[in-house]
């Protein structure tokens, strides 16, 4: 059982012929930085929706317009 088609004996060549095509230098520097980018990826929607958060927290306490008479 696998993706697909595709099984474990497949996926295994796969890994070895990327592996024999990149090596193991650039495979992992590719996931070094791959990783840093998926944290940095999250740190700025933890910032975005902390400044969200602060926005709608300063419009809630603003005074409200009062309704002419």
């Amino acid at each position: 059982m696998g993706i697909g088609n595709i099984g474990v004996p497949q996926l295994v060549i796969l890994l070895v012929v990327v592996m024999l095509v990149f090596g193991t230098k650039k495979i992992r520097g590719l996931g070094a930085d791959l990783g840093g980018a998926m944290r940095d990826f999250r740190k700025g929607m933890n910032e975005t929706e902390s400044a969200v958060a602060d926005t709608a927290e300063e419009v809630k306490k603003a005074d409200p317009v009062q309704p002419r008479s």
